[in-house]
């Protein structure tokens, strides 16, 4: 009976000192810091970002001197009118875009309410 394949080249089982294989001298501590590394890198993002502090980007400056009240109006009219562009666009989507829209909608007009509900608990400036 003739094999359609050849036999596989016989190799010693044991590597020795002149093979040219790269897993031949390999050191096991630096392969299992790279193993490491690697899972870090891919199932726990969040301890690089969190490595590296946030600063926020000093372009635009909030006045020190604005009053507790004065801001939270503003931060209130900003939600409102992000709220009313949101549901413009999403009348204008379709399908799962809509939705999502929707959705985000619906987040900034909840920050909208806590806004206001912190701007009612504000004691008006004297």
């Amino acid at each position: 009976m003739i094999k359609p394949t050849p036999n596989p080249p016989e190799t010693d089982p044991v590597p020795d000192a002149n093979s040219t294989s790269p897993y031949a001298a390999v050191d096991t501590k630096k392969l299992h810091a790279a193993a490491e590394r690697a899972l870090d890198f891919y199932l726990n993002p969040a301890a690089q970002i969190m490595s590296t502090p946030y600063t926020p980007n000093d372009m635009f400056y909030v006045n020190p001197k604005a009053d507790t009240e004065s801001l939270l109006a503003n931060a209130c009219e900003s939600l409102a009118s992000a709220t009313v562009m949101l549901g413009d666009f999403a009348a204008m989507l379709e399908g799962t875009h809509r939705k999502t829209l929707l959705g985000i909608a619906q987040v900034v007009m909840l920050g909208e309410l806590a806004v206001n509900k912190a701007l009612d608990n504000v004691d008006p400036a004297a």
